[in-house]
């Protein structure tokens, strides 16, 4: 499943989670025992079914807004047998609403958005889940902005510092920042982890 699906990313330069990014995350679903996750930018399923491979009790809802991406990752799912583990919503995160209680939100969506899908969903999480965000390095562009080339990349490397900063000021939750993949945040409620 793997290599097909990060072989047609490549091929139809579809960003989806480094591959040291996804096997931290899935170890982390695994250590903490996490079962309900709801993630934010299914682009062709490849995270939401990393997710689920990690236990048949892990259940995943994606919410995708490309329509393409969306019929894709549909494919995806039902071809490897994912789709009793994942719900997959066509849609703008912005404007969907979900139900229930999760113990991971991943955001893996528009880096301009990171704190409305921050803001919109955080009233999904269980008391003791946690908010993880990928791609808060873009491509080391943001700890380095000499490396910044165009007006777009400028633009997204501002968006994802006032996220860093919406994140180091949140009195709600506490964020660490895991320095694999692509650069991602882990954030709880409350001021400790265990």
């Amino acid at each position: 499943m793997t290599e097909e699906l990060e072989l047609y990313a490549k091929e139809n330069k579809v960003p989806i989670m480094q591959k040291d990014g996804i096997l931290y995350l899935c170890n982390y679903i695994k250590e903490h025992k996490l079962e309900r996750i709801l993630e934010i930018g299914s682009a062709i399923g490849y995270s939401a079914m990393m997710m689920a491979s990690v236990s048949l009790s892990i259940k995943v809802t994606t919410i995708e807004k490309d329509i393409n991406r969306y019929e894709i990752a549909c494919n995806y799912i039902k071809k490897y047998h994912y789709d009793k583990q994942i719900e997959i919503i066509y849609g703008d995160a912005s404007e969907v609403d979900v139900t229930g209680k999760f113990d991971l939100i991943f955001i893996d969506a528009a880096k301009g958005k990171n704190t409305l899908f921050f803001e919109k969903f955080k009233n999904n999480l269980s008391d003791d889940g946690v908010i993880v965000t990928d791609n808060l390095g873009f491509h080391g562009l943001v700890k380095d902005e000499k490396l910044i080339m165009t007006k777009n990349q400028r633009g997204i490397v501002n968006k994802i510092k006032e996220y860093i900063n919406f994140l180091d000021n949140n009195k709600e939750f506490v964020t660490e920042y895991i320095e694999v993949g692509d650069v991602i945040s882990i954030s709880k409620r409350g001021n400790t982890y265990e």
